[in-house]
């Protein structure tokens, strides 16, 4: 993904420089300024997750009983409010458990990702819990403090998990346990 993102945002001879060249503009260096980190980070995260989360929900889709979509048509259910009466519904035991799922990776944005993005140039913007475990674990030798953070970040993530699956078991009927 970072290669990828690094040939598209490429200075010189990038797709997006490129476009932004084509209607008069000037080259933005996106990967040397640290306005630009979380913008590209978030949106290729979205990017990236955006395919197995397609495969994910149109499983769920595909397990739709068909008889409920043709006799919501027999009644005269238009598509909105097929999709509000019967997707949505299918949809969301699936939903709910992704979002608690992924609300125990809260902190933990992670490290290869933001590692290959890093640069002496956009570091104030891109440092995160995981690099910097990495520079003061490895970099520095300092192992237990290393240690101490990667166990608090965990600790914390836990705890998240924990109170989103309460919240969720409490709000519906959808919960890991």
């Amino acid at each position: 993904m970072v290669g990828i993102l690094l040939v598209f945002l490429s200075p010189t001879n990038g797709l997006v420089n490129q476009v932004i060249a084509f209607f008069g503009g000037k080259p933005i260096a996106f990967m040397m300024e640290p306005s630009w980190f979380q913008s590209i980070f978030v949106l290729s995260g979205i990017w990236q997750g955006a395919g197995w989360g397609t495969v994910i929900y149109m499983a769920v889709l595909a397990g739709i009983d068909h008889q409920q979509i043709e006799a919501a048509i027999l009644d005269g259910a238009n598509k909105w409010q097929r999709i509000w009466h019967i997707s949505l519904p299918c949809i969301m035991p699936t939903a709910v458990i992704l979002l608690i799922l992924s609300s125990g990776n809260v902190m933990n944005v992670g490290f290869e990702k933001v590692f290959l993005m890093q640069n002496s140039s956009n570091i104030e913007a891109s440092d995160v819990i995981a690099t910097y475990v990495y520079r003061k674990g490895l970099l520095n030798i300092e192992y237990s403090f290393a240690t101490a953070v990667g166990l608090f970040n965990s600790v914390i993530n836990f705890i998240i998990l924990v109170l989103v699956n309460a919240f969720a078991k409490r709000a519906g009927s959808t919960s890991l346990w």
